[in-house]
């Protein structure tokens, strides 16, 4: 997400990870004709590389990009201040798009040093190519928007020459880290399929590890001595995007690596559980949430004419939420530890964790306690039976402690803690979503709740699928001619409102801000144009936003002899062709959050007709969504009514064929049409 309401990864990102963005790289060299230092001549590919020619490729398809015929990552822990890392890694070009995995992306800053650099290409007929980390160029972080003023943090890109279809290309390069926290991960499943990827541990004496596995067989290490461990994997499937799937994470193969000195973890630097992660992760924000006496003034003045503590509660969060720019500088441990609350006071700029801090400093000063947060802006990438990993999460809230006697209906992120009692989550970088309520992708989400006393991975709640969604309402005169006129009133709560306020806050004009009602209506009408439209709430978060517009839309009713053919679903689409692929889906359904969206359209007949047949009612339940819709006769009024609600946040592999159905039910529905013919006298 490129957006406000999610910080960057709280760890620096792999460089195969990196690689994803590849793509705005290959455009900024075209755009600047940037080319990057090519040599070839009289060299030769490394023997490794030279003995992959030939190899059987894995099992894939016709729409292939590449396919990794071997990867290598050797890792030696020499103290608990350095850890070396060598990488090898060998790809076959299939298509065009391929070209991408010739371009070596390593993040560096001023704890990673990267101590060699080279790729070769076996081409298909030719001589070998070489480059050389000396002919490397610099870039300000792919990844990161702004990252152009940081220069303590880079990506170093060494670009392969000749990637194209039917070449080979392969590369190592070996970094020396200084790490924060004492793990690695194995990240052997990416979007090419791979023939073989194995990992190396190299201990110093009296070392132990803990290997754990997610979202894939457990693979055992061959050791061959001297605290030397192996694991092997092989023909392992790529990872093809589909629509809504889950996070990449969730879902990819990878081990996670976290090693022990003799006599337990280091200081600040390793832990084997969620409590140990919450007493690290304490330690780095000790002190950070003192309040300077300009927050402490601060505070009084925007609670002085707040009667409860709620009030007081919202006042300080709407302050943090609009005068506190996202801004995140994270460089070294500030990837993983707030700036001090009087800084970003001060300065009114920070990350999450940042706005976190000064709100939790801020609510303090009226005995409110609140508590960090660590999560991941997307749900299913840490679950229940993740290990304890600090590069699964990339974003911070809070946990508030509801004090004793605090009910209001408005409060429902709300969970009651085994040692905290009742807790209200709130995310002070999400400026759309008021305090009480909680943004989808944050709903049934794992986070680590950060106390003095250590850490305990929770749940967030799930919000009833009532306080998200759309009402629509419509008064519209059909004329005889098949014309359709009349208004149509919006109501938009919770995410849905939240949604359309992020589309427009770049808008300069109230006359941009009705610019999404054209949208809405194209996808329902062939000819329409609109006489009159409004909005309200814009910056009311605390109200839903409305929207009211007219229409005049021609030849709405189609005549068919002497009848007269209109459909009673007058705007709106709740349909989806996302299943209808050719290709079988290979994962689950992720919904963006609970929902209950409904219509009700009443539409006055035009003189000289009456109505002949209505579409019948629809009834479609399922346990992941419903949907039903009703047509009826009302004297000379045709009324229609419809539910959509989704009731779960993810449909299993098991019922995506449920799921289709479902839509095919609603658009069946959206298409259906009543009757009406000349009225008899």
């Amino acid at each position: 997400m490129n957006n406000k309401l999610s910080c960057n990864q709280l760890t620096q990102p792999r460089a195969t990870e990196l690689r994803k963005s590849v793509t705005w790289l290959v455009l900024i060299l075209a755009a600047f004709a940037i080319e990057l230092p090519v040599t070839a001549g009289d060299v030769s590919a490394p023997g490794w590389l030279h003995a992959l020619a030939n190899v059987a490729l894995p099992a894939h398809d016709e729409k292939t990009d590449a396919v990794q015929l071997f990867s290598e990552q050797i890792v030696t822990v020499q103290s608990a201040d350095k850890v070396r890392t060598l990488v090898r890694e060998a790809y076959k070009i299939l298509r065009p798009g391929g070209r991408e995995h010739g371009y070596i992306v390593v993040g560096i800053d001023l704890h990673t040093k990267v101590i060699s650099m080279r790729g070769w290409c076996i081409p298909a007929q030719g001589k070998d190519y070489e480059v050389k980390d000396k002919e490397a160029m610099e870039f300000s972080l792919l990844h990161v928007e702004g990252s152009e003023l940081i220069s303590d943090v880079r990506d170093k890109v060494l670009q392969i020459p000749a990637s194209d279809p039917g070449n080979l290309i392969g590369y190592e390069y070996e970094v020396e880290v200084q790490p924060y926290i004492l793990q690695d991960f194995w990240h052997f499943q990416e979007t090419a399929p791979a023939r073989e990827a194995r990992y190396t541990l190299q201990l110093p004496p009296g070392w132990e590890y803990k290997a754990t596995w997610l979202n894939y067989p457990a693979g055992q290490p061959a050791s061959s001595g001297n605290n030397q461990w192996q694991w092997v994997v092989s023909d392992v499937k790529g990872i093809r995007h589909e629509d809504h799937m889950p996070p990449w994470r969730g879902i990819a193969g990878q081990m996670i690596v976290s090693f022990f000195p003799p006599g337990g973890a280091a200081a600040n630097k390793g832990f084997a559980s969620w409590s140990e992660m919450g007493t690290w992760y304490s330690g780095l924000t000790a002190g950070r949430r003192d309040a300077s006496p300009e927050i402490k003034q601060s505070v009084a003045a925007l609670t002085a004419s707040a009667p409860t503590t709620l009030d007081k509660m919202r006042a300080v969060a709407r302050f943090v939420q609009q005068n506190i720019r996202y801004v995140a500088i994270e460089l070294g441990i500030g990837g993983f530890q707030p700036h001090p609350a009087m800084d970003v006071f001060t300065h009114r700029y920070g990350d999450c964790k940042d706005k976190a801090t000064l709100m939790s400093a801020m609510l303090h000063q009226f005995g409110v306690e609140s508590y960090y947060v660590i999560i991941n802006s997307r749900r299913g990438t840490v679950t229940g039976s993740t290990p304890a990993i600090a590069n699964g999460f990339n974003h911070a809230i809070l946990a508030i402690r509801l004090p004793d006697g605090l009910e209001d209906s408005s409060l429902t992120a709300v969970i009651k803690h085994p040692t905290l009692g009742r807790i209200l989550f709130f995310d002070p970088t999400d400026e759309l979503t008021p305090i009480g309520s909680l943004h989808g992708d944050l709903q049934s989400n794992f986070g680590l709740v950060v106390t003095p006393d250590g850490g305990s991975l929770v749940e967030l709640p799930m919000l009833p699928p009532e306080l998200n969604g759309i009402r629509r309402t419509g008064k519209m005169i059909l004329e005889a001619n098949g014309t359709l006129k009349g208004d149509i009133k919006e109501v938009r709560f919770g995410d849905r409102a939240r949604a359309q306020r992020w589309e427009l806050r770049a808008a300069a004009k109230d006359a941009d801000r009705i610019k999404p009602i054209e949208s809405i209506l194209t996808g329902s009408f062939a000819l329409f144009h609109i006489t009159a439209a409004s909005f309200a709430n814009f910056d009311r978060t605390d109200l839903p936003f409305l929207y009211n517009y007219s229409l005049v839309a021609e030849n709405y009713a189609k005549l068919a002899g002497n009848l007269l053919l209109v459909r009673p679903r007058i705007v709106g689409r709740k349909s989806s062709d996302l299943l209808e692929t050719k290709e079988p889906r290979k994962y689950a359904v992720e919904f963006e959050g609970p929902s209950r969206d409904t219509d009700v359209f009443e539409i006055a007949l035009p003189a000289g007709f009456e109505l002949d047949d209505l579409p019948p009612p629809v009834s479609a339940d399922y346990s992941f969504a419903s949907y039903h819709s009703k047509t009826e006769a009302d004297g000379r009024m045709l009324r229609y009514t419809r539910t959509f609600e989704v009731k779960e946040l993810s449909v299993p592999l098991a019922k995506v064929e449920e799921l289709k159905k479902l839509y095919r039910i609603i658009a069946s529905d959206e298409r259906n049409t009543a009757v009406l013919k000349p009225t008899s006298h």
